[in-house]
């Protein structure tokens, strides 16, 4: 039977002749709706099954919760703007407003574990005798044993932005990496170990990767294409530091350098660390005898070789800039 009205119901107010009801709860009915119950087996033994099929089927659910509605090529639109939008929404509510990023080989790891692949490869090298394969891999191991060095510089260039941030006026200046290990987690690291927030960007590959444990975790994100992450590095980006590196850091640098050369995007300060290493890579000067680019496209970057250097050639070129690191304008 329905039910008759509730003590709450009864004592209405009144303001001048007109009786003002109590404000009903904002989800629960003292009367269900009709809609609240399936259909009775008593009138339709069949209706209940029926109703189950219904709301199980995959055009039921919400869109937000259909997972495989959103995986369609149809859908990619709103997978972009979703990918790009959940990351910027936290950013902003973290109020990290300038990052300086840094990328860098995935695969230098820190002198400790350099030197114990390098040992490793030539114990069994002494165990087996001559092997070609393992002779090749035993000269890449010293090559990145060397290269180790860039670890620690990394990692206290990540301390350096992290004194800045802890003595920051305005939004926070960040350290911002793609997430992963070598120089990335280096970089990480030292903004950890001086008590500051610090970014990571990951992507999601078809194998499986995890993010380095120096990030924070609120700022630690995950991204479905290759084009959001790219956007959410320069959007941010007071500069970018490249280290030596693969296929991943040449990628990120040659389009940083691209958005400058054509001022898509206002100019940042661009430093290669390791002269001897960008100078094998890429040759700038053969570019400009070529015609290739302008002498003055020679000049949107430099090198350094130590954290001061990166640092106070950062501060230096903004002040010769006549702009602030964190400046907007």
């Amino acid at each position: 039977m329905p039910e008759g009205p509730s003590r709450d119901q009864e004592e209405n107010h009144r303001v001048g002749g007109s009786a003002i009801p109590r404000p009903p709860h904002p989800r629960r009915r003292h009367q269900p709706l009709p809609s609240e119950e399936p259909k009775s087996s008593e009138e339709d033994p069949a209706a209940p099954e029926r109703v189950r099929t219904l709301v199980r089927s995959p055009a039921y659910r919400e869109a937000d919760q259909d997972v495989d509605f959103l995986a369609q090529d149809e859908v990619r639109g709103v997978r972009l703007e979703l990918d790009y939008l959940k990351a910027e929404l936290l950013l902003e509510a973290q109020d990290i407003k300038h990052t300086i990023v840094v990328f860098g080989s995935t695969r230098i790891p820190e002198p400790k574990a350099a030197e114990r692949e390098v040992s490793l490869l030539r114990q069994a090298l002494e165990e087996r005798g001559p092997d070609a394969e393992l002779e090749r891999r035993l000269r890449v191991a010293e090559r990145l044993r060397a290269k180790s060095r860039y670890y620690e510089v990394a990692r206290e260039l990540g301390r350096l932005v992290g004194a800045a941030e802890k003595n920051r006026e305005g939004g926070r200046l960040v350290v911002a990496t793609g997430g992963g290990p070598g120089m990335m987690e280096a970089a990480n690291r030292g903004a950890f170990e001086a008590g500051a927030r610090t970014v990571g960007l990951n992507i999601r590959l078809p194998q499986e990767q995890f993010p380095n444990p120096y990030i924070t975790p609120e700022l630690c994100f995950q991204f479905h294409y290759f084009a959001i992450r790219k956007l959410h590095f320069l959007l941010r980006a007071r500069a970018l530091i490249a280290f030596p590196g693969g296929y991943g850091t040449l990628d990120e640098l040659f389009e940083t350098l691209a958005l400058v050369q054509t001022r898509t995007i206002r100019p940042v300060p661009v430093v290669l660390v390791g002269e001897e290493f960008w100078k094998n890579v890429w040759d700038v000067d053969f570019l400009v005898d070529e015609g290739m680019i302008d002498v003055e496209d020679r000049e949107l970057f430099w090198f350094a070789e130590s954290a001061h250097e990166i640092w106070d050639g950062i501060l230096r070129w903004y002040e010769m800039s006549g702009r602030h690191l964190r400046s907007e304008a």
